[in-house]
């Protein structure tokens, strides 16, 4: 069963900086292309970095986060992160991990993990 556990949301600052991690079981990830997603308040939910395979040698970002997030993995854990510096007021959103892949045909979503950005 494929599952997901995100973790490391909490409430910070403008220009503050949070680390987000999941935690994904019942499959590899070394498999797939991940990627992390973000739903704000009365907004779609949306991509905002995925990672390739074979070590992550690609990545790639979401223009509004580009500069600020890093995305990563580790294989052997089987997990991957989220390194979110200079936060802005409208980083504010509850963030999912998952494969890489078309918002609406992926399934397993886990609870996610709320940033809130506010001074």
């Amino acid at each position: 069963q494929v599952q997901f556990v995100e973790s490391g949301g909490g409430l910070v600052q403008p220009g503050g900086s949070l680390r987000l991690s999941c935690q994904a079981s019942g499959f590899p990830i070394g498999d797939y292309w991940m990627a992390w997603y973000r739903q704000a308040p009365g907004k779609q939910r949306e991509l905002v970095a995925f990672i390739s395979k074979d070590d992550g040698r690609t990545t790639t970002y979401v223009d509004s986060v580009k500069g600020r997030f890093n995305i990563s993995r580790d294989d052997g854990k089987n997990a991957q992160y989220l390194q979110m510096n200079d936060l802005k007021f409208e980083d504010t959103a509850v963030y999912y991990c998952n494969k890489f892949g078309t918002i609406g045909l992926l399934e397993s979503w886990g609870p996610g993990t709320q940033v809130v950005v506010s001074s």
